[in-house]
């Protein structure tokens, strides 16, 4: 696979599919959303909402019951890890290609990304 468009093609495919199934999954959840029935007790939820920061285990506790909050944030997740796969992508095909230099400065790309994502949250300077 020397051709540099269909690796292009292939990168694009990958962003092109996260954007895609993170919009279908957040849809989702505005729809169910919107189902809900429209009452004084939505007025609570709404701002409840707008102040909790969620867990992993709260998103996936609340997909069980498919929680419409957490149905559109596991559209979220999945629009953030978008890059990381296509980060992953370029590592994989650089690999299948045998460049070596750019298997390495993406793999520090990769390090750079993942550190970003889940190490800054607990540095007291990031946390604005």
């Amino acid at each position: 696979m020397k051709d540099p468009d269909s690796m292009n093609a292939i990168v694009s495919a990958v962003l092109r599919c996260g954007v895609i199934l993170s919009a279908s999954v957040i849809t989702f959840g505005g729809v169910l959303f919107a189902a809900q029935s429209w009452s004084a007790q939505s007025a609570p939820l709404l701002a409840y909402a707008s102040r909790t920061v969620p867990s992993l285990s709260s998103v996936f506790g609340g997909l069980a019951t498919l929680s419409p909050y957490s149905v559109i944030e596991l559209g979220v997740i999945l629009l953030l890890a978008t890059p990381v796969a296509r980060v992953l992508c370029s590592v994989l095909l650089f690999a299948t290609e045998r460049d070596r230099i750019y298997v390495l400065v993406t793999l520090a790309v990769l390090l750079l990304l993942m550190f970003s994502m889940l190490v800054t949250p607990f540095i007291p300077l990031f946390r604005g």
